[in-house]
């Protein structure tokens, strides 16, 4: 959206796909490099099963969040569901239709499953060898407090556009549980866990500013209607920046 389309034609990668690839390379390798530094860990067969259900899902999204920004080019509104669209809704024939509905269902649905369950499993399994009984160890150098804000950026990010609050609220309570059953053993979480930690508490804290700010939103308010109500950001720039482009 930033770069000239002439760059990056349609039909072709855009910049933000070059960098999805690379990211589908690097993070499944930091993840194996992470866990083999946890005391704790799975069995090296499911950490194998785990990291490859991840890269399947982060690549189902990359194809699926390709052709969605593109349609954004074409006026495809992410507010709206895909049969609502005025793009959509003049498709002859209509069954292609069900075609841009199984492409978004692989996006938000398989992909984010598949993408997102192993992902917070390894960060969860790492966060499990996080303790110790030194009490100097548990304290956070300045460069990780620095680091802290776009962690908790980017964590706010994958669960609001992921769709992922209640894998991420689980997966919290879950560190929450386990600290404190550490603690009655005497043990403490070390700087790493610290900074895992804090950033998961700042996270909630910016989702629940984002639904704050965004509550008395009737059009998001009709996109997401159940009871966990939490916009992507996605949704939020086609309906109120789409302008930017």
């Amino acid at each position: 959206i930033i770069l000239p389309l002439e760059w990056f034609p349609l039909n072709k990668p855009s910049a933000g796909d070059y960098f999805h690839m690379a990211y589908n390379v690097i993070t499944p390798f930091l993840l194996l490099k992470l866990i083999e530094r946890s005391p704790k860990t799975l069995p090296r067969s499911m950490v194998y099963v785990s990291i490859i259900m991840f890269v399947m899902g982060a690549s189902i999204h990359l194809v699926g969040d390709s052709v969605n920004h593109r349609l954004i080019f074409s006026g495809y509104q992410h507010h709206l569901s895909v049969r609502e669209n005025p793009i959509i809704k003049n498709l002859k024939p209509e069954t292609l239709i069900d075609s841009f509905e199984l492409l978004y269902y692989y996006d938000e649905y398989l992909g984010h499953s598949m993408w997102y369950i192993p992902f917070f499993l390894i960060l969860f399994i790492y966060f499990t060898g996080c303790f110790t009984p030194v009490e100097e160890e548990s304290r956070m150098p300045v460069p990780a407090l620095l680091l802290m804000g776009p962690s908790s950026l980017y964590y706010w990010y994958l669960v609001t556009e992921g769709q992922i609050f209640i894998l991420y609220i689980f997966t919290f309570f879950a560190m929450m549980a386990l600290v404190m059953h550490q603690k009655r053993k005497g043990l403490v979480l070390d700087s790493n866990g610290l900074f895992l930690f804090y950033s998961f508490i700042i996270t909630l804290v910016l989702i629940a500013v984002w639904v704050v700010w965004l509550w008395n939103d009737k059009i998001l308010r009709k996109k997401y209607p159940g009871v966990i109500y939490i916009p992507e950001p996605w949704a939020f720039y086609t309906l109120h920046m789409n302008n930017l482009h």
